[in-house]
């Protein structure tokens, strides 16, 4: 409760700070009558005092009961007439008291894999492969799969030619799976010379919506056929990949290789961490906050179902809401567990930490940097999403400095075996960020015959190595 006496005297200061300021015809500023001023501007201010004062004391009261909401609490009047004291209620609920553990008494593997032969070698062969080559074929054999043909199409439905329907000399591997279905099967066993008649459907979920559907017939002439070959792995493979020598291309792959092995060993180091945590604390946790995580977990489920990146499971509803549940109460309890540990151990995400963060994501965007660095100083929210999982890697690193860790050297297969899934869509604050980000440039037109790229599925059972909210 908030005395009448305490208002009166917080809306006359606020009405003497703006008498001394307004202007009102026949009246010098700062002279203007305060029984006019507060006829004029008195409701306002009573407002304005109003809400500072409700804000201050449930701000009070919080302190003073050492109380820590889950979220922003609601507060609702409950009586106020002017002239009379004001009452309010405040219902929140309070974040759960954790006793942190010893986490010295956590014991974990971090597997370790050195770049290999043979992983040098499937990577040279797949840049070998990248650059392969297409001689013409002598001879008059027919074309196969893996072939080059070089042709002119016209394709057209219900008899007439649509846009990106037609193209000259274009260069089309068969078994590439780049054109729809059906065209490129069509093509196998032609020669050089030949005219021939494509009949194809374009899928029902093709990007054109005009030509979603529908039948189309392709008059195809074959110009040329050309073999490829893998290129030779050698210097001048390097050479087209930026490098001066074999040599160099090698310590590069090696080096490139050795990164991305320490990142899948960080990742599963982390994983094993949060799940060693999930098993050592239970204790109840605020609804609101579970179900806000549920519903985000939905909503991208949902999201992904509609465009098709999930598979079919043969879950009821009710059996992936409960794993859903699931999942967003192990989000919600890492998050607090690790919002505690750093709340109580003072770990901050410092500028220079969202700067890094903000150029390294500038960088995905070649040419659109400031534009992206502009969103992200311009957006509170996108900020927050790259400061989040900082802050979560920043406490995991505390803790496994404390913690046991072991080294085990394992081969590059082990290292990069799948784990067990869990049964979430993975939640990425960075991933959520850059979806508003400004998009890439766009690639170089492609016939319509050709495939609309699609995104790779990913089942509802990704990995939720993220801990969830963490601040």
């Amino acid at each position: 409760m908030i005395p009448a006496s305490d208002v009166e005297i917080k809306v006359t200061e606020r009405l003497k700070e703006l008498s001394a300021t307004i202007k009102l015809p026949g009246f010098r500023p700062g002279k203007v009558p305060m029984s006019l001023v507060r006829k004029r501007y008195g409701a306002n201010v009573m407002g304005e005092v109003l809400e500072r004062a409700v804000n201050e004391t449930s701000t009070q009261v919080l302190t003073d009961h050492a109380l820590r909401p889950a979220q922003q609490p609601k507060i609702e009047v409950t009586k106020f007439d002017e002239g009379g004291d004001l009452e309010y209620t405040i219902a929140l609920e309070v974040l759960p008291a954790i006793e942190l553990t010893d986490f010295s008494k956590i014991s974990l593997e971090r597997l370790i894999a050195k770049p290999d032969e043979a992983e040098l070698q499937k990577s040279l062969d797949r840049m070998a492969e990248a650059y392969k080559t297409a001689e013409p074929i002598k001879g008059a054999r027919k074309s196969k799969t893996g072939d080059v043909v070089v042709i002119d199409f016209v394709g057209k439905v219900d008899g007439v030619e649509f846009p990106g329907g037609k193209a000259e000399d274009y260069s089309l591997e068969l078994g590439s799976g780049s054109f729809i279905p059906g065209f490129e099967e069509q093509l196998i066993g032609v020669k050089a010379g030949d005219d021939i008649e494509v009949k194809v459907s374009f899928p029902k979920e093709y990007g054109a919506e005009d030509l979603a559907g529908k039948d189309a017939v392709f008059d195809v002439k074959v110009k040329e056929l050309r073999e490829t070959a893998p290129a030779q792995i050698d210097d001048e493979l390097a050479k087209k990949a930026g490098m001066d020598t074999l040599d160099d291309l090698k310590k590069a792959i090696n080096e490139e290789h050795e990164r991305g092995f320490k990142d899948v060993s960080r990742q599963k180091l982390k994983r094993a961490l949060l799940d060693a945590l999930a098993v050592t604390y239970d204790f109840e946790l605020p609804q609101s906050l579970v179900d806000g995580e549920l519903e985000s977990i939905e909503k991208q489920f949902e999201e992904s179902k509609k465009a098709g990146h999930e598979e079919d499971d043969g879950k009821s509803d009710d059996e992936r809401k409960a794993e859903f549940e699931e999942i967003a109460e192990r989000r919600v309890r890492l998050g607090l567990v690790l919002a505690e540990v750093g709340r109580t151990n003072e770990i901050k995400v410092s500028q220079e930490d969202l700067n890094k963060a903000m150029f390294q994501e500038a960088k995905r965007y070649p040419g659109q940097e400031q534009a992206v660095i502009d969103y992200f100083r311009q957006n509170p929210d996108a900020m927050q999403q790259l400061s989040s999982p900082i802050f979560e890697d920043k406490v995991i690193d505390f803790i496994l400095e404390m913690a046991k860790v072991t080294d085990k050297v394992v081969d590059v297969e082990t290292l990069l075996a799948p784990e067990d899934e869990d049964v979430s869509p993975k939640a990425s604050a960075k991933k959520a960020a850059a979806k508003k980000a400004p998009a890439k440039k766009a690639a170089a037109k492609k016939p319509a015959a050709a495939k609309k790229p699609a995104a790779k599925k990913t089942s509802a059972k990704a990995k939720d190595e993220s801990a969830g909210k963490a601040e």
